[in-house]
């Protein structure tokens, strides 16, 4: 098992920034993204010797895919009780205030439309392998591609975008 170990290991180093970067763009919350990714790589972990020598990167995008669908479909927030909220970084780079209208308006696509939109244009996916990872058809993932980018562009205009 200490083989398996080590790969893994080499494994999480390697992907946990770009997995955590893509369920943000799921969430647009760093925190929640970041659980997401760390909740995706346990499941992963507890399936590696089976998955490590098939495509252990589709299956993690794909767990982390159905992890957040399963919280959204749920309904479920969680509340975290603190004595003082967090301190939340402060960006002053003009990158950040070019995306914060888009990611307002990515916040207000209903989860399965955010999550195609996520893995078509972000994840750069083919229709077969969005509709694998959502457990769907190609033709629902196509419907959902085209009413998520016109609900996309309405909520853009909205939210003040160019």
């Amino acid at each position: 098992m200490a083989r398996y170990d080590d790969e893994f290991a080499e494994f999480f180093a390697a992907r946990f920034d770009r997995t955590r970067r893509m369920a943000y763009a799921l969430c647009a919350n760093w925190s929640e993204a970041e659980e997401l990714a760390q909740n995706g790589f346990v499941r992963l972990y507890s399936h590696w010797p089976r998955v490590v020598h098939q495509n252990p990167e589709a299956y993690l995008r794909t767990t982390v895919i159905r992890l957040f669908l399963d919280g959204r479909r749920r309904q479920r927030k969680r509340e975290h009780l603190v004595a003082e909220p967090p301190d939340t970084p402060l960006h002053h780079d003009q990158a950040y205030d070019d995306r914060q209208p888009l990611i307002a308006a990515m916040q207000q696509l209903p989860p399965r439309q955010r999550a195609v939109l996520v893995l078509r244009i972000v994840q750069d996916m083919s229709v077969e392998q969005v509709a694998e990872a959502m457990r769907c058809a190609p033709g629902t993932v196509k419907s959902q591609m085209a009413r998520g980018l016109a609900t996309l562009r309405a909520a853009y205009l909205n939210v003040g975008g160019v």
